[in-house]
């Protein structure tokens, strides 16, 4: 009999593809979206790698509500939770931590309700980080992020409550549902339709000619394809009940991704600047560029995590940084963003 996974947050890039790669494996799938009009949009962003046919249905809910939540979980045997609000410019730490947080309560409570094997949540890297990143090390699962920092952003700040409130909340519960936590690093990869880019926004605005250089920030590059990969792992591994695992893949300064547009795009990659920006200027440019703010605490940043737990247990192996930035440009340029 064919296992049935819901998938929440079904519109979102990495839900995409935790749809896709579910589907590629033979499970039926399950998942929810906000509104009953993205249902189409969001089948035929599934359809660009995959045929669902009759095994991709879906269902109306919404992480700040209790309705349908029970009626979405019936009969599931799996849960991927990887619906969380993003972090937008200027939002506050209410309008984060409330849904984020509450809507992983909605998702769990229905799940053990259901007596769901498992549920996998995505939290972040950021819920497993020391409060800055200047300082050199690697970290691992172990370290959780200190919420009562002052100085974390409002996004940071939900990921790591909602990961905490959902192992507080599995510690009171003592029936067959399981828990396993994933902690993405930078997504990136191919996308599967032009809306909701979210991180991979950044790639488009580099091979479009819109920045002008590199700031000297370093991201731990995950291919979104690796990362649906480790969440259905992590879903079906026994060893991987009750644990957390870092899916940050390789180390990368923002001007090695535009060196890698340039040498890996051909004539396409001509518009992308290789130049670094120094510190000074970014920190300047910020008192006028509110989305830049956000960032420069980042700068020359050392701190990185580490894999290896995903690797021992799970047997899972990221794809390089540079095929997977190179990947999702030339995806970007298919479907007409950049």
């Amino acid at each position: 009999m064919t296992e049935t996974v819901l998938v929440t947050g079904g519109t979102s890039y990495v839900a995409g593809w935790c749809v896709v790669e579910l589907l590629n494996r033979g499970y039926r799938v399950r998942a929810t979206v906000r509104d009953a009009s993205k249902e189409a949009a969001a089948r035929a962003a599934v359809s660009t790698a995959v045929d669902p046919g009759d095994r991709l249905t879906f269902v109306v809910t919404d992480l700040t509500s209790d309705d349908g939540w029970d009626t979405a979980m019936s009969g599931c045997d799996y849960v991927l939770h990887v619906a969380s609000p993003l972090g937008a410019d200027g939002a506050t730490d209410d309008a984060l931590i409330v849904p984020a947080r509450d809507g992983t309560l909605r998702v769990l409570g229905a799940a053990t309700r259901a007596g769901v094997r498992r549920v996998v949540m995505t939290s972040a890297a950021n819920a497993a980080s020391p409060s800055s990143y200047a300082e050199e090390g690697v970290t691992d699962e172990t370290l959780w992020t200190d919420p009562a920092d002052p100085s974390l952003t409002p996004y940071r700040r939900s990921k790591t409550v909602a990961e905490k409130a959902a192992w507080d909340f599995m510690a009171e519960h003592h029936g067959p549902t399981t828990l396993t936590t994933i902690l993405p690093g930078a997504v990136f990869g191919p996308i599967l339709t032009a809306a909701n880019l979210g991180s991979v926004r950044i790639v488009a605005r580099m091979i479009g000619g819109r920045l002008p250089g590199s700031p000297r920030i370093g991201l731990e590059i995950i291919d979104v394809r690796d990362l649906a990969d480790l969440h259905v792992r992590a879903m079906t591994s026994p060893e991987a009940a009750g644990q957390r695992f870092l899916a940050t893949g390789e180390f990368t300064w923002m001007r090695q991704m535009a060196i890698a547009l340039r040498e890996g795009l051909g004539e396409a990659g001509s518009k992308v600047s290789t130049r670094q920006l120094p510190d000074f200027l970014v920190r300047l440019t910020a008192v006028f560029d509110k989305p830049l703010r956000s960032i420069t605490v980042s700068l020359g940043r050392r701190n990185r995590h580490s894999t290896d737990k995903a690797q021992r247990v799970l047997g899972w192996q990221p794809r390089p940084a540079a095929q997977t930035v190179v990947d999702c440009a030339r995806s970007l340029i298919a479907h007409g963003v950049a």
